[in-house]
């Protein structure tokens, strides 16, 4: 497999997800702004909707967005549990932590990425995100990992959009069980190692 990725975005969650399962695979490094991989090649060619993640399967096939690429990793290596059996409520309500991570909180912070983004629009951003915060320290009161003592793909995905806040805000000390549960993500060993690989530690 080959995991098509831009260091720190979203695309961090599938290659979290792929350290945690032991599955080989590729790394191919997009730049976001020409829309070309490091060997010069057109990533349109490659994903027309043109941004990460893509995971290029073993067949050659294209997968794209970062619920579906997580399930199907998860899948490959059920043993690692790393999301409940397919058809159990468990298994939908992974789909609804990925779905409302994704669109309620990583599409937040989507217009902070722009330079045409006004100090209003990111104040407005902002405020939504911390709504959202709120409910997801109400359920991570008391508990490890999203789905209690079981790390899953929805904690990987969610870890890289936390990290935003490192330098976009907001402080995430105004949520303590969210901190220590971004503080905890980050001392695991596929995560340091997803972190290293794509230049985000010193």
């Amino acid at each position: 497999m080959k995991l098509y990725f831009s260091p720190g975005a979203c695309s961090l969650g599938p290659h979290i997800a792929l350290q945690e399962a032991g599955l080989p695979f590729d790394l191919v490094r997009v730049d976001l702004a020409t829309h070309k991989t490091e060997s010069g090649a057109d990533f349109y060619a490659i994903n027309p909707k043109g941004y990460v993640p893509a995971l290029e399967l073993d067949d050659g096939s294209i997968l794209t967005e970062n619920a579906a690429i997580l399930q199907y990793v998860a899948d490959r290596a059920p043993e690692k549990k790393l999301a409940p059996e397919a058809g159990s409520m468990e298994r939908y309500r992974l789909q609804e932590w990925l779905h409302f991570i994704s669109t309620e909180i990583h599409k937040s912070f989507s217009p902070l990425f722009s330079s045409a983004c006004t100090e209003e629009t990111r104040q407005a951003q902002l405020a939504k995100i911390s709504n959202r915060l709120d409910l997801v320290q109400k359920h991570l009161d008391g508990k490890p990992f999203l789905f209690g003592d079981q790390f899953t793909v929805a904690d990987g995905y969610f870890f890289a959009v936390l990290n935003w806040t490192r330098t976009m805000g907001p402080d995430l000390s105004k949520w303590p069980a969210v901190e220590a549960y971004y503080q905890r993500l980050a001392e695991r060993p596929a995560v340091q190692a997803a972190m290293a690989a794509e230049g985000l530690t010193k």
